[in-house]
């Protein structure tokens, strides 16, 4: 049982908060930027079923990360250094195969960094 309430609780709610907040960021409010940067470049926008249940395992990773790294650091260098292997390397990957939208970083930077504080939040006050 404490094993649920202190690992599989927290990095399961953590996943279900970064599956929402990672939906409604780049399927609600940003699809249509998402869409036409990847027309300019002549592809599609991946968004079929395989591609929300592969972000979908990237969510369980992240959490599972998130829940490592809480076990050394504070709440605030949990939450940055987690939004750093979250998405800053992501950025850089994705920058250097030419489909990160730029412009995008304004709103993805503070959102991103708010979805990995609350994440990591999630993990520090359930585990």
């Amino acid at each position: 049982m404490n094993v649920f309430k202190n690992t599989i609780l927290p990095i399961f709610s953590a996943t279900i908060w970064i599956s929402l907040s990672e939906f409604a960021r780049n399927e609600v409010w940003f699809k249509t930027y998402w869409v036409d940067h990847y027309g300019k470049l002549g592809i599609v926008f991946p968004s079929e079923p395989i591609n929300g249940a592969i972000w979908g395992l990237w969510s369980l990773l992240f959490a599972i990360a998130i829940f490592i790294i809480s076990k050394k650091f504070s709440l605030l260098n949990t939450a940055f250094l987690s939004w750093f292997v979250g998405f800053v390397l992501m950025w850089v990957v994705i920058g250097n195969l030419g489909v990160l939208p730029y412009g995008i970083l304004v709103f993805a930077v503070p959102l991103s960094l708010l979805e990995a504080f609350i994440a990591a939040f999630i993990i520090k006050k359930l585990s």
